[in-house]
């Protein structure tokens, strides 16, 4: 270990790893330059955005029997969000990253290049690439740019510095190329998975993070939206991007100042089985509505919630016309069955092929891991097995997997402890008929009771009959319109 004093301020910069060339001073955010005989002053870089990872400086974990302590970090962004890059300082000298996005993890370090590697344009989504003979499949094609910085890094970094990433995904092996000197990429490779996966020690605890952001990881803040004014609960720090349910602006959570993005869609009618802010437990987790967002492929749409875990981060309760479904994103990933070229392998189980369509959003309300607005549009394909599903969802710059377990309507009830009755059905705006079902029910009552009069005095008995059933159905399609819940 080396240490040093900072040009700006005078305090104590350590440089654990001998790969690091630059470090930012934890007092006043000076990036301190190392070279062989002395260190130089480069000028102050942002602080990094106060983002609720349980990741911190001195974290240390293991990858493959390999221990690592997390030494130094970078924070990046993109069009619709923002991650971090944590450097990592391994136990036999050798360095590595650790990616830490909307609680997806992936370890890697970087690797000899097996062959020629292809060119940033030629890259897309969903597109195949032969490295080191495996197939990978892209996942992720996007330009970032820095945020802030902490610690020690292996090459210097400033506000604004751009670069351009893949991500590429065969199971859990992950692989980055990262162009962010050139033409030619640099080649990481390692793996994916849960924050469980990489057994990490030393976390941030509840306590510090208070201290350091006045709250804790995971509870809800409310934030004023600058458009209408309206309280807005949301994850500080854990959700990019804000739609205010009174006036549908969109609004970036994700920078120090919130900022109004653009106005959503209006839509007044649209009801929630499941409301906004709604507390519950599924399987042993205690998860919270954050938010709700109703897509649509043209004939028929359905509503998503996406819920939140202190635990296990991010998932989704999702509700169609066919019943509910929990979902979730898979850090593995799922493979082509050599045995069916329209099927896809997970574990030991088959899914066949169903649909290929378009989503898009169109009534978005709450807080969310990314910028949701109404118009964004994914390619969705679906594979079955049984009555679990897997998902895979295509957009210009990403692909995701998850996977959809179904639940039954009490399940859900019963988690958010929700009033029974009729379901509501996403596809339609008033899809709540309790008053017209039961004046069904009323009318039937009627004509069975009228029976023997329509017999024998039919025209004037049917005009009775008529005019006391219009009395029951009217108030009851009146009442069904305007019923809140």
């Amino acid at each position: 270990m080396q240490i040093v004093s900072c040009p700006g301020c005078g305090a104590e910069v350590r440089f654990r790893s001998h790969a690091a060339v630059m470090a930012v001073c934890e007092y006043c955010n000076t990036r301190v330059l190392k070279d062989a005989e002395s260190v130089r002053d480069l000028g102050k870089i942002s602080a990094v955005l106060e983002d609720y990872s349980p990741i911190q400086i001195g974290s240390s974990g293991r990858l493959d029997e390999r221990g690592f302590t997390v030494v130094g970090r970078i924070q990046l962004r993109y069009t619709d969000g923002l991650w971090n890059e944590w450097y990592l300082l391994f136990d036999d000298g050798a360095t590595g990253w650790l990616g830490d996005a909307s609680g997806q993890y992936m370890v890697t370090q970087q690797a000899t290049a097996p062959g020629p590697l292809p060119p940033f344009k030629a890259l897309t989504p969903n597109g195949q690439q032969l490295i080191g003979g495996i197939s990978y499949t892209v996942s992720d094609v996007r330009e970032a740019q820095c945020v802030g910085a902490q610690g020690e890094l292996p090459f210097p970094v400033e506000t604004g510095w751009t670069t351009h990433v893949a991500d590429l995904r065969h199971t859990d092996k992950f692989l980055t190329l990262d162009y962010g000197d050139g033409e030619e990429p640099q080649l990481y490779t390692g793996r994916a998975g849960k924050l469980a996966d990489f057994h990490f020690q030393l976390l941030r605890e509840e306590d510090a993070i208070l201290r350091s952001a006045g709250r804790y990881r995971g509870k809800l803040a409310a934030l004023n939206c600058p458009s209408c004014g309206t309280a807005i609960s949301y994850l500080p720090g854990m959700t990019a991007t804000l739609v205010c349910q009174s006036c549908r602006s969109q609004i970036d959570a994700a920078s120090p100042e919130a900022k109004v993005l653009g106005a959503g869609v209006q839509w007044e009618s649209v009801g929630q089985t499941v409301p906004l802010g709604a507390e519950g437990h599924l399987s042993g987790d205690a998860l919270r509505i954050i938010g709700v967002m109703r897509r649509s492929d043209g004939e028929d749409n359905w509503t998503e919630y996406l819920m939140y875990s202190a635990r296990d981060g991010f998932s989704w309760l999702v509700e169609t016309d066919d019943g509910w479904f929990r979902a979730a994103v898979l850090d593995k990933w799922p493979e082509p069955d050599a045995s069916d070229h329209k099927a896809m392998r997970f574990g030991n189980l088959s899914f066949k092929h169903q649909y290929t369509y378009s989503a898009a959003v169109i009534f978005a309300a709450g807080a969310f891991n990314w910028r949701v607005k109404a118009g964004d549009s994914t390619t969705v394909s679906e594979y079955k097995h049984g009555s679990a599903s897997l998902a895979m969802e295509r957009t210009a710059e990403e692909v995701t997997w998850s996977l959809s377990v179904p639940l039954s309507d009490d399940q859900v009830r019963m988690a958010f402890k929700l009033p029974g009755g009729t379901r509501r059905k996403p596809g339609t705006l008033n899809v709540a008929n309790d008053y017209r079902d039961t004046a069904k029910k009323c009318m039937w009552l009627m004509l069975g009771l009228n029976a023997v009069p329509l017999l024998f005095s039919f025209s004037s008995a049917l005009v009775y009959t008529a005019l006391g059933a219009l009395a029951i159905y009217l108030p009851a399609i009146f009442l069904d319109s305007n019923d809140p819940s």
